[in-house]
């Protein structure tokens, strides 16, 4: 049953596909650039997509759908929005054996359709604000794919907002970045760096792009989520007008924010090992799994399996949910059982053979440190939420001290140079380049702007790059 799994340090590319095989999460499809995701993938998914779903609820959001196929036109009405998707775009020219009389394309995004539709139901400040979000798949046509990373299809959250003024929505913008940084900070167990996006980075078409970054174990920067500022430039592409509170006509301010699959790849690249994945367990759709352990048939059938189960439905009561499973594979060998699950991440296994029924307790393994506890069946309910909520923890904080460990400050481009040769990781400087200079630093060392930190805002000094003050702090770094 156990997989082989390349060593990370021997070639990460292919440790991470190999975990992904190992734990069953996806697969490739057999369009180029498509993926399947399988249960064990779709399951964390659905958990993260929960979390996220009811902390858009709790702030007065509600779910839509909106269609798949978008005419070419819409996305011709914005600009600099068509030029940034343009070599990404799927298009249907035919249908019905006929060819069309405009041709449509697969969105890659939504802002075009949801601003037609926006301008249709909006005509007073009190058809103000519009707290839309839809979960649906988008399709941007990959040329070199990676399984959860960058797939040509993927599935998403894409919110779409209008505001009767600038300020609401720039408070929205800055609001569910913080709903992303919170979920992925207490729920994935990311730390990750809410920041703003540098002007080469920001969204086509957007005034502002928010984004949080995280580093994964290869020391390389993954863009987790971001939030956008569209100003009024998609309200007027797709006239947005509303009479505002003074009688006057005025264009709406949009924002539009949106987090996919790829965190999937940053919980595996974050957290996972070298003997399979690691997942916290906030979103571990099996949280713990139960192995009875007999070679007598009779015994495991008649005595350890029922046992197997009361325990079963305790813990279920107490993490308030169906996140305990049997393992009830007899004819297997032991080893075989364990690994199996070690490489699936599940958090806690559970192994209940006849010296620990005869003992009345169970021997609980961590999944994240591989310590083994002897707990007694009555103390369970207690110790087992415990136990989780301290592997949460500890994935947090060993993730956190793995970024700040590999966090370099640096104040010219000699240095910077010599960091990303000899250390890699996210370097500080202090940056006020053009959209030119984030260019000439790409193509010079294979580092990008990730973004200017909010917690560094106040922050000012001399260009890394041009040598011009007052320029503010950035992160650059080796991205996915």
């Amino acid at each position: 049953m156990a997989k082989n799994i390349t060593p990370k340090e021997q070639d990460f590319s292919q440790w991470y596909l190999d975990v992904i095989r190992a734990a069953e999460m996806a697969d490739y499809a057999p369009v180029r650039g498509c993926m399947v995701v399988r249960p064990t993938g779709y399951s964390i998914w659905e958990m993260i997509q929960k979390h996220f779903d009811d902390a858009f609820k709790e702030t007065g959001h509600v779910n839509a759908s909106f269609p798949l196929l978008i005419p070419k036109s819409f996305l011709e009405k914005e600009a600099e929005h068509v030029e940034g998707f343009a070599p990404e775009c799927a298009v249907v020219t035919h249908a019905g054996g006929e060819e069309l009389e405009e041709p449509l394309i697969v969105r890659p995004t939504s802002e075009t359709v949801i601003g037609h539709m926006y301008s249709k139901w909006v005509q007073s400040w009190r058809d103000l604000p519009i707290l839309i979000n839809q979960w649906c798949n988008v399709m941007r046509w990959e040329k070199r794919p990676r399984l959860f990373l960058r797939t040509s299809e993927f599935l998403w959250q894409e919110g779409h907002t209008a505001h009767a003024t600038k300020e609401e929505a720039v408070e929205e913008t800055l609001l569910m970045l913080e709903i992303y940084r919170r979920i992925m900070a207490e729920e994935l167990a990311l730390p990750v760096i809410p920041g703003e996006k540098t002007e080469g980075e920001r969204f086509p078409g957007a005034d502002n792009t928010y984004t949080c970054e995280t580093m994964m174990s290869d020391k390389k920067a993954l863009q987790a989520g971001t939030s956008h500022y569209l100003g009024q430039n998609f309200a007027k592409a797709f006239d947005i007008k509303f009479q505002n509170k003074n009688g006057e006509m005025d264009f709406a301010h949009t924002t539009s924010w949106g987090v996919s699959m790829r965190l999937i790849g940053a919980l595996i690249m974050t957290h996972s090992d070298n003997d399979g994945l690691v997942i916290p367990p906030r979103v571990a759709p099996t949280k713990a799994v139960i192995i009875p352990i007999s070679t007598d048939a009779s015994r495991f059938d008649d005595v350890l399996v029922p046992k197997a189960k009361e325990l079963q439905s305790a813990l279920n009561r107490a993490l308030c949910g169906r996140f305990v499973q049997i393992d009830n594979q007899q004819h297997l060998r032991p080893g075989d059982r364990f690994f199996f699950h070690l490489q699936k991440g599940v958090p806690l296994r559970l192994e209940l053979g006849e010296k620990e029924y005869a003992a009345g307790k169970v021997k609980v393994v961590r999944r994240d440190t591989g310590e083994k506890i002897d707990i007694a069946w009555e103390d369970l309910e207690k110790r087992v939420p415990g136990l989780l909520d301290d592997i949460q923890k500890n994935l947090f904080d060993r993730a956190l001290k793995f970024r700040q460990e590999n966090t370099f400050q640096v104040s010219n481009m000699d240095e910077f140079k010599e960091v990303l040769e000899t250390k890699c990781g996210f370097i500080e400087v202090f940056f006020d380049g053009s959209k030119e200079d984030e260019k000439a630093i790409k193509e010079a060392t294979g580092a990008t702007p990730r973004c200017y930190p909010l917690e560094y805002s106040e922050e000012r000094g001399r260009c890394f790059c041009t040598g011009k003050e007052g320029a503010r702090k950035a992160i650059f770094a080796k991205a996915y």
